[in-house]
């Protein structure tokens, strides 16, 4: 269908994307979109290819077919509008940086690899730490940060780039409850703001209670929309590939 002149393209836009990894079809034919004011919960079983479509996302891996396009242009050209919050143990805390300087390699793309950090760019880093409350520790070594700090600081390194579209990878994953319920409003916050959010996740219900849209992937898309049009068991058996009576769909109310 032709996008109307007028019409804002989505955030981010993946038709038909299938990616292959060792031989091995990771993602077949992946279809998403998440517009602006969207956070779009990402649910699937280990292996479904969550983690891997969002690093396609982010121009890391090299599509088999299909297309990624952000604000409707190639994810080659918008990295600088893509902020990523990886999982915690893929980010090096032994390395001696505080948590001011971590959070200002977030804006690599922005200031350039041979160029020093501008008034812009500290200005930058100071808001998206307030934003996640840990500006008072901004002198700390990463390496002495609780679980919780540490998401805070991987939050804060993505918001500032000040990005239109923000990919999160498990943000609750092992928590504390004052840090889950920190991110909950930001992200909520962010949402009001415009910002397009895509975010995989484990915490079913959470999800559920906090996303626009939950998409159920597994390889490729198995159901798309909002969490209470996805009642039926039989979408969740396919995704899942589990019992009709496992607490995951009565956690969920699929079954009522």
């Amino acid at each position: 269908m032709d996008r109307p002149e007028t019409a804002r393209p989505p955030a981010l836009e993946v038709e038909s994307l299938t990616v292959e990894l060792g031989g091995r079809r990771a993602l077949d034919e992946v279809d998403i979109a998440v517009r602006a004011g969207e956070l779009v919960g990402l649910i699937g079983p280990n292996g479904a290819g969550k983690t891997t479509l969002l690093r396609a996302v982010l121009g890391l891996l090299a599509p088999a077919a299909g297309t990624v396009l952000v604000d409707g242009r190639p994810v080659e050209r918008t990295r600088g509008r893509v902020g990523y919050v990886p999982q915690r143990h893929e980010f090096a805390w032994d390395f001696p940086l505080s948590v001011e300087k971590a959070v200002l390699t977030g804006r690599v793309h922005r200031i350039g690899w041979l160029r020093r950090a501008g008034r812009t760019d500290r200005d930058a880093v100071r808001e998206a730490l307030e934003r996640v409350a840990m500006d008072h520790l901004r002198h700390r070594p990463i390496g002495e940060l609780s679980g919780g700090q540490r998401q805070r600081v991987l939050v804060a390194r993505a918001l500032a780039l000040e990005p239109a579209l923000l990919l999160l990878d498990e943000p609750f994953t092992g928590l504390d409850v004052p840090t889950q319920e920190l991110l909950t409003a930001l992200f909520g916050r962010l949402r009001e703001e415009g910002k397009a959010l895509l975010m995989t996740t484990h915490d079913l219900p959470a999800a559920a209670g906090m996303a626009s849209r939950l998409c159920l992937l597994n390889r490729t898309v198995v159901a798309d929309g909002p969490p209470d049009t996805l009642r039926d068991p039989s979408v969740w058996l396919r995704a899942f590939g589990v019992a009709g009576s496992d607490q995951l769909l009565t956690s969920l109310g699929v079954m009522k």
